[in-house]
């Protein structure tokens, strides 16, 4: 794990470290005009992020007198970490230089004995190192930007190939539905067609009609939904037509089952809702054929100025019941409908052996002007 040191700190460090070298320069050498470069080379260094080359510049005469150098380094750095032109870079270093060498020729004649050059090659090298070290953090960053993209467009390609795979996935999934469902399906209406041509019984002539538009129904749904899942990820995904609520009557009447509605939705449901009542009264009157045959069922909607409530409620059935497959994954959709939308699900037996299901949405979540 690593760690960094606060900006703040090293901005305090290199504040502190040139203030003791101007203090303890300016006791040694007894120069009044020092404390004044010494106080401009400090103050130069606040302002060494935003304007390095000014601020560089400003230290300079602290390090011809008295011969401070530290706030001439740490601008130094600051232009090297800034800017990437060598040759702006290399006459920075050799001003630094000169300044460091300059005190130490004592005003000589000749700045040509071995002092004088000793001198200057070490304080070049002492010149390069703040510009490697700038340098080299300026590398390091720009590095780390270019690990940073290259991550981001290894995830953005990763989501990619998942949603490639998905959609592979779906496709195939649309293409097992539309072989195997619409095969069973269309049998079923084919049968029930040829039952009401064969017999005369009215009874079973109308539950063959019944039977044969539920069969038609249930293959139009199944194609919207096969284009659907073969349309995932891409902008149009909608299922066309939708249902709404006034389809409800036709729901109702093809059911094949007894039922009956009271009461009314609201003006001004948002398609969302409209889809989840719908939904949801077309699942309960589906479980009621399924686990009790012969029963019937209420469909009662009734809204106040906070909510909207629908409630199927089915008597106890009065034919035995056939052991059909079934997975709860009706329900668990009509769930995650009522949450979307911000309301809730509630299922359970009523004390005469019926079942009740209730949908309970917010109408301020359900886009209706009432409430």
């Amino acid at each position: 794990m690593t760690t960094t040191v606060p900006p703040r700190l090293v901005d305090a460090v290199v504040l502190a470290l040139a203030l003791a070298e101007g203090v303890l320069t300016t006791i040694t050498e007894d120069a009044p005009y020092a404390v004044v470069t010494i106080a401009i080379a400090v103050l130069a260094l606040l302002a060494r992020e935003r304007l390095p080359l000014p601020a560089f510049l400003a230290t300079l005469p602290a390090v011809l007198a008295p011969g401070a150098i530290v706030p001439a380094i740490a601008a130094l750095y600051a232009v090297s970490s800034r800017y990437r032109d060598w040759w702006l870079l290399a006459g920075c270093g050799l001003l630094a230089a000169a300044g460091f060498v300059f005190p130490m020729t004592e005003f000589a004649p000749s700045i040509w004995d071995s002092y004088t050059l000793l001198g200057l090659i070490y304080f070049t090298m002492t010149a390069l190192a703040p510009i490697l070290l700038g340098q080299f953090l300026h590398s390091q960053r720009e590095l780390a930007l270019r690990l940073e993209e290259v991550k981001e467009a290894r995830e953005h390609e990763r989501r990619l190939d998942a949603e490639a795979i998905l959609a592979r996935e779906r496709n195939q999934l649309a293409r097992e539905m539309h072989d195997v469902v619409s095969h069973q399906v269309s049998l079923i209406a084919v049968q029930a067609g040829a039952l009401m041509v064969s017999t005369t019984d009215p009874d079973a002539k109308q539950a063959a009609e019944n039977v044969r538009q539920l069969s038609v129904n249930t293959l139009d749904e199944l194609r919207h939904m096969v284009n659907l899942l073969r349309a995932s990820g891409t902008p149009a995904t909608e299922l066309t037509p939708q249902p709404t609520l006034t389809d409800l009557e036709r729901l109702i009447a093809n059911s094949a089952i007894d039922a009956r509605m009271v009461g009314t939705a609201p003006e001004g449901l948002e398609p969302p809702a409209q889809r989840a009542i719908y939904r949801t009264i077309q699942e309960a009157l589906t479980n009621v054929r399924k686990h009790a045959p012969g029963a019937t069922a209420t469909i009662e909607i009734t809204h106040d100025d906070t909510d909207l409530t629908v409630t199927v409620t089915n008597t106890p059935p009065t034919r035995p019941t056939l052991a059909l497959p079934s997975a709860q994954h009706g329900l668990v959709g009509l769930q995650e409908r009522a949450t979307l939308l911000g309301g809730k699900l509630h299922t359970g037996p009523m004390p005469d052996g019926g079942f009740q299901l209730r949908l309970r949405l917010p109408l301020t979540a359900v886009g209706t002007a009432h409430g």
